[in-house]
């Protein structure tokens, strides 16, 4: 019998905003999800209207409070399964909380909250009333993601002494935030976006993809972050020098303020036994290095089950690839692959059965946590002479 497709709800996403479409994109990527309806602007007016123009006949509510209140009234089956949340930082606290008291799950984007203190409230409340709760770290759902994360939890390169996680642009190198950009004006504004604009907004990936790829957490941290735009109220320049639970050490950086570059992000890991390197970027491929031999270069669509390396690779990992190799995979296959894990969950909740939520496919609500704690810890450490904070 084929399945039920799940109902989604969206809060957030009018008037412009770009993260709407690769997640609506990546709702419909299987056939089994479909939104439903929508609160898309904080404006009701504009909510509706916007709703109004959808790509397919969805319900428009004319606030998320509209719309939560109208959807937990419903039984299972009928009403949403889960609801995406697309709004600016600040709006993410309050609807997640509500939705999750009304028994709904959250997929919900990054940073999860403008404090650490709501994250913690929020994951309280997540695991009191059970429900599912994932997080938009895009990066994590590339399969080499998960490639390159089997690799090095496995052992194969042993331990991990020294990383360099980064990513980088240049898109606000001008202050467009004083031109009115929608996009620039949210993330540099302190209310809107919480203590940092570039360590919330792109720092939070590279220190989710060092602790996805290797499995070891940031024990201490050590932050200078910078504000090279004069007016700019938040930094849009975040360098931190991390102890990891391992012993060992890594560099955690990013920048909006470096020309040229888009989305140049990336990890390089040095082990024991040898490097490995993933780029988002170029992210079909995984680079081994060993001392003495020639780069290996892994792309996704032609692991098979064994190799003279890795030895035998698990089949979740070596029959994952969605589609032929030499057709690229990327930015909405990454979104996909996190929808289709949530969606696991959510249908084990409707169920009644027993889910995980484990971050091993997608961030979950710990991984929120964990990220807002950097985050300030960062700019608390760069307020004190880059001095050692411990998470």
């Amino acid at each position: 019998m084929p399945k039920r497709v799940l109902k989604v709800g969206v809060i957030g996403g009018g008037g412009g905003a770009f993260i709407v479409n690769p997640h609506q994109k990546a709702i419909h990527f299987d056939g089994t999800r479909r939104v439903t309806c929508a609160a898309l602007h904080q404006d009701p007016d504009i909510a509706m209207s916007e709703a109004r123009k959808w790509a397919y006949p969805i319900k428009g509510y004319p606030s998320y409070d509209a719309m939560i209140e109208a959807q937990a009234k419903l039984p299972i089956g009928e009403r949403i399964d889960y609801a995406l949340i697309v709004t600016p930082n600040f709006v993410h606290f309050d609807p997640a909380i509500k939705l999750v008291q009304a028994g709904i799950p959250v997929f919900c984007e990054k940073p999860i909250t403008v404090k650490a203190s709501e994250a913690i409230e929020l994951a309280a409340a997540v695991k009191k009333n059970k429900v599912p709760f994932g997080i938009a770290h895009t990066y994590l759902g590339h399969w080499s993601s998960w490639f390159a994360r089997w690799i090095i939890t496995s052992g194969k390169l042993g331990a991990v002494r020294w990383c360099d996680s980064y990513y980088l642009q240049g898109w606000l190198a001008t202050r467009l935030e004083s031109e009115g950009q929608m996009q620039a004006s949210w993330r540099t504004d302190p209310k809107m976006a919480g203590a940092s604009c570039c360590g919330g907004d792109i720092g939070t990936h590279a220190y989710m993809q060092l602790r996805f790829l290797t499995g070891l957490e940031v024990t201490y941290v050590r932050g200078m972050i910078e504000t090279f735009l004069k007016g700019r109220q938040l930094d849009d320049h975040f360098t931190t020098y991390c102890r990891l639970s391992n012993g060992g050490r890594a560099l955690i950086r990013a920048t909006q303020i470096a020309i040229g570059n888009k989305n140049n992000m990336g990890i390089e890991v040095n082990c024991e036994k040898g490097s490995l390197i993933w780029k988002q970027e170029d992210s079909e491929r995984i680079t081994i290095r060993l001392p003495g031999e020639p780069d290996r270069d892994y792309w996704r669509g032609e692991v098979g089950g064994s190799d003279s390396f890795l030895g035998k690779i698990p089949g979740w990992v070596a029959d994952e690839a969605t589609i032929p190799s030499g057709h690229g995979e990327a930015f909405h296959d990454a979104f996909a692959r996190l929808h289709r894990e949530f969606e696991k969950d959510v249908r084990k909740y409707n169920a009644g059965r027993k889910f995980s939520c484990d971050g091993s496919k997608y961030a979950n609500i710990q991984d929120g946590v964990k990220h807002m704690k950097f985050v300030e810890a960062a700019v608390k450490s760069a307020k004190n002479g880059s001095k050692n904070i411990r998470l």
